[in-house]
């Protein structure tokens, strides 16, 4: 293994060196969580004949087989690295780990009464506080020791109170430039994509900030900049670049409003286009809102000949079935299906990153959608990431925005890698 500066530096104090608690904090790709897949199977050794048991902590099993046991099992093979089992269990370089999901605090049971001799942390700062809490009790060997990693959330989170109090702890800081490996052309396209948003301060600095004003702050600055002609989509359709369109319908309570959104996905998830929005206030019965509905799909297949799927919020089962009774009713060709609703954060991160990439662009019938994209704002009262969602501005149609391409979230953010 070549280590970076910074590596060396997290080696030689760290693992070299016995301390209770050993944390790398910072940018994304910066090299932090790539040094682990070099260190456990050294700490392993260290600790095969200590009492105690191994354990390995993440966000979920799905974090951590993703972050950790897929690119270790591409260095040291399938042999060594294992596979998580219907116990969550694994064994790793022939230790028996113990596997935790901290997402909820129900994974403290897990751990609850065990004396831990080695402990992996992956994403610590998305745990429940009480799993690491009781992880801390857990680790009363005179040789127990943690490794942990994470990207830095607002300044106020428990995990930063942690890192900043006098435990014995070797905290390492990264930016994404102490990854020397890094092509210059992948690192000045991450930082164009998060320049102007919280993640450019947490994810290119490494910075533990707040999440504060607007959300969109580079569509909000010059809106227009995003705007495109029909004549330029129908180019685009008669090319049929639009792998399919989709609505996603946000259904509002008496304080907020219902909100379709229509969305083009480009060929090659090479981006995402708005071809319509429309938000209706009050109390609307199922076979109102169905007819609403109805006649806004009709205008987008109108325009743009298809309407492949309908992305509901699926809240609101009883307003989903008004929709596909009254789309079965007018023959509309589109499939009417609950939508993933994925954590808003993600959304919003996935929704950041396409407008910063110039992978977003919007037509002239979508007024609501423009409105609700250039007020989007943080919460600025709680000290999580949040988005205001207090009525003053718009969050059904962003909802419903998100809904209509948050299926395909994965393939759009890939595209620049492609």
């Amino acid at each position: 293994m070549i280590m970076s500066p910074k590596q060396k530096i997290f080696w030689r104090e760290a693992v070299l060196k016995y301390r209770r608690w050993n944390i790398c904090s910072g940018a994304t790709r910066s090299g932090k969580t790539y040094l682990s897949y070099w260190y456990i199977p050294r700490k392993i050794r260290e600790l095969s004949e200590k009492e105690g048991l191994a354990v390995l902590i993440g966000c979920t099993h799905t974090t951590i087989e993703t972050n950790l046991l897929e690119p270790m099992r591409e260095i040291w093979g399938d042999d060594l690295v294992g596979t998580i089992n219907s116990k969550n269990k694994l064994v790793m370089f022939g230790q028996l780990f113990h596997v935790v999901g901290a997402e909820k605090k129900t994974g403290v049971n897990r751990i609850r009464g065990q004396s831990i001799k080695l402990c992996i942390g992956d994403e610590v700062a998305t745990w429940n506080k009480e799993v690491f809490q009781m992880l801390k009790s857990r680790l009363d060997k005179e040789y127990s020791c943690f490794y942990g990693t994470c990207n830095p959330e607002h300044p106020d989170h428990w995990f930063k109170e942690f890192i900043d109090s006098d435990a014995d702890i070797f905290h390492q800081h990264y930016t994404i430039d102490d990854n020397p490996y890094l092509s210059i052309g992948f690192v000045e396209a991450l930082k164009k994509e998060y320049a102007g948003t919280v993640y450019w301060f947490r994810f290119i600095l490494g910075l533990w900030v707040r999440a504060e004003g607007v959300i969109y702050s580079k569509f909000s600055a010059d809106p227009k900049k995003y705007f495109k002609p029909y004549e330029q989509i129908l180019d685009i359709m008669s090319k049929k670049r639009f792998i399919e369109i989709n609505i996603g319908v946000d259904f509002g309570g008496t304080k907020s409003g219902q909100a379709f959104v229509a969305t083009g996905i480009k060929a090659g998830y090479s981006g995402i286009t708005g071809l319509g929005s429309e938000r209706h206030f009050g109390d609307i019965d199922p076979d109102d809102l169905g007819q609403l509905f109805v006649e806004f799909t009709e205008k987008i297949i109108s325009k743009y000949g298809r309407a492949d799927y309908a992305f509901c919020d699926n809240a609101e089962p009883v307003l989903i079935r008004g929709i596909k009774n009254a789309c079965e009713k007018a023959r509309l060709p589109i499939t009417v299906k609950n939508a993933i609703k994925k954590p808003i954060n993600d959304r919003i991160r996935a929704g950041n990153a396409m407008i910063n990439r110039g992978m977003f662009d919007y037509t002239e019938d979508c007024e609501t959608l423009e409105s609700a994209i250039a007020d989007a704002v943080w919460n600025e009262n709680v000290l999580h990431d949040e988005r205001l969602d207090d009525g003053t501005t718009d969050i059904d149609t962003m909802d419903a925005f998100e809904y209509s391409w948050e299926k395909d979230i994965v393939y759009l953010m890939d595209y620049k890698a492609r």
